[in-house]
Parts: C-alpha cells; sequence; structure tokens
C-alpha cells in the first residue's frame, strides 16, 4: 500500500477544502439555523413531541442526515470530476498508484469533509435544543459509515458525470427528495398503514432510522436491518468503484 500517495490525495482535497473553511462551516450552522426557525418553530409549535421526544431534537437526526449525505456525494463527484476535466487524471493513472490507493484518497477526505460538517451541525443543534445521545459508539458508526458510502457514491457519480450539470443531478432530484420522504422530519408511524409500507421501500429510511435510533432509542426499522442496509450499500458502491477501474469506464475515453 502506497501510503505517501494516499497521503498527497488526500491532503489536496482537504487543503481544497481549508482554503474555503469559512464558506464550509457558515453555510451549515445558518441552514440548520433555519430549518430549526421553519421547522422547530413553525411546525414544532403545532406538533409538541414525536413519541415522547420534542419536534425540535427529533429532526436532529435527519437534518444532520440530509446535509452529510449531500456534501459527501457533492465532494466526492466534484474531486474526481475536476482530474477529469482538466485532464490530470491521466497522470495519476499512469503513476504507481493503484485504483484502491487513489479510491481511498478521494473517497477518504470527501467523507472527513461531510463528517466535519455533520458534526458542525450537531454543535449548532446543541443551542436550539436539547439533545441526548443515548448511543454515542453507534452515532458514530452510523454517522462514519453514511459518510464513507455517500462519499463512495459521488465518486461513481463523478466518474460517471459528462458536465458540471451532472453532477448536481443526484443529490438534487434524487438524494434530497429520498431524505424528505424517508423519515427525517416525522416517524413513519404517523403516515397511514398503505404508506408506511410503500415508504419502507426509500432505501434511505433504513439509515435515518438506524441514526435516530442511535439518538433516542427509538427506531422505525430494526437497527440491525438498519446496518445491513448501510453496510450492504456501502459493498455494492465499493463493487461498482472497483468495477470502474477494471474497464476504465468514463476514465480511459
Amino acid at each position: 500500500m502506497n501510503w505517501r500517495a494516499i497521503w498527497s490525495i488526500y491532503q489536496f482535497e482537504m487543503m481544497r477544502f481549508f482554503r474555503t473553511l469559512t464558506q464550509s462551516f457558515v453555510s451549515p450552522v445558518i441552514s440548520t439555523s433555519l430549518y430549526f426557525v421553519v421547522f422547530g418553530a413553525a411546525i414544532g409549535s403545532r406538533i409538541d413531541q414525536v413519541e415522547g421526544v420534542s419536534y425540535g431534537a427529533f429532526i436532529v437526526p435527519g437534518l444532520i442526515m440530509l446535509t452529510v449525505m449531500t456534501q459527501a456525494i457533492t465532494n466526492a463527484s466534484f474531486g474526481i470530476y475536476f482530474p477529469k476535466f482538466i485532464g490530470t487524471i491521466y497522470e495519476l493513472l499512469s503513476a504507481p498508484v493503484n485504483f484502491l490507493e487513489i479510491v481511498i484518497g478521494y473517497v477518504g477526505a470527501a467523507a472527513t469533509k461531510a463528517l466535519f460538517i455533520g458534526l458542525v451541525i450537531l454543535a449548532t443543534s446543541a443551542f436550539f435544543v436539547d439533545i441526548t445521545i443515548m448511543h454515542p459508539f453507534a452515532m458514530i458508526a452510523f454517522l462514519v459509515l453514511t459518510c464513507l458510502s455517500f462519499a463512495l457514491l459521488g465518486f461513481i457519480i463523478g466518474i460517471w458525470a459528462g458536465n458540471f450539470e451532472q453532477l448536481q443531478l443526484v443529490p438534487l432530484l434524487v438524494v434530497t427528495p429520498l431524505v424528505f420522504l424517508g423519515g427525517s422530519f416525522y416517524a413513519i408511524s404517523m403516515l397511514p398503514p398503505f404508506w408506511q409500507s410503500v415508504t419502507l421501500f426509500n432505501p434511505v429510511v433504513y439509515l435515518i432510522s438506524g441514526f435516530r435510533w442511535a439518538f433516542f432509542g427509538m427506531a422505525d426499522v430494526p437497527v440491525g436491518l438498519s446496518l445491513l442496509a448501510i453496510v450492504g450499500f456501502t459493498a455494492l458502491c465499493l463493487v461498482a468503484v472497483w468495477w470502474i477501474f477494471k474497464t476504465g469506464w468514463r476514465i480511459r475515453t
């Protein structure tokens, strides 16, 4: 394993992040505050509690997952697409670096950025509501796995994308709607029976449910199923990345 190559890629990507640290830090703080104003104040005044948890605290896990997923995808997709766009990816492919080291460097940096932003949102939320994390190690595990899996998805999207507009298609048109419809701001049990069954086909439900269980000890689906879903999704993305580098799809052309 060429750790120097991994560190070089990782450091390069993180330097780009730190150059815009103010924007990266201020933006999630402002957006989190706005969510609490809109959902916490407007809707929270009409919904006192959800399964024994105040509504303001209830939306925190969903809010973190929404931002973490989109940020992980965006950072990873842009990180690998830009070398393709300017042509420097061929220098990387011709260097004595294998595909696993490239993936670890880019995906690791994107996951680190998403994890940082997720923790910033968690800290910001503490100013608005009282948050008690019942299972802190499980919370960190779910958060790290989500950052890694969606950074891998973003890496795949960055290789697939043919222009900058396509980089935003999946986060805006797929991930964000799935998060909003996946129980991020409401409990699945609040839906009619038919829509409860339909919602279970949304894969994001399992991620948010497991993450919320780590906070409050309550879940819409079994925690083991949530963990299986995130591990299975990560494995699927790893297989897809391996196939891309094996065949050279969208890289060598």
